[in-house]
């Protein structure tokens, strides 16, 4: 498969990319080389492979999900510019 200009020019409207026309023929290019590079990892015969998450073995650290209020309400809203009974307060903006 191979990108020509028109179709680079399509997929960065697509992507909402804005291209100058002389860069067209680069972008182009650089398509070119992503999809060779696909095409070289679709030869490589992964039968019996298993899919894995990573390239090392690890096991996640994880920890207990406890809901807390991190009692830090007063840092928080220190920097707030208007706090009002422990909550940020904002101007009405719905009537």
């Amino acid at each position: 498969m191979s990108i020509d200009t028109k179709t680079a020019a399509h997929v960065a409207k697509l992507a909402r990319i804005r291209v100058d026309e002389d860069d067209l023929p680069a972008l182009a290019d650089e398509f070119n080389t992503i999809l060779g590079f696909i095409e070289q990892l679709q030869e490589v015969d992964v039968e019996g492979v298993e899919p894995m998450t990573g390239v090392t073995p690890m096991r996640l650290k994880r920890r207990d999900d406890v809901v807390t209020d991190g009692n830090q309400t007063d840092k928080v809203l220190s920097n707030a510019p208007d706090a009002r009974e422990g909550f940020f307060a904002v101007p009405k903006v719905v009537e």
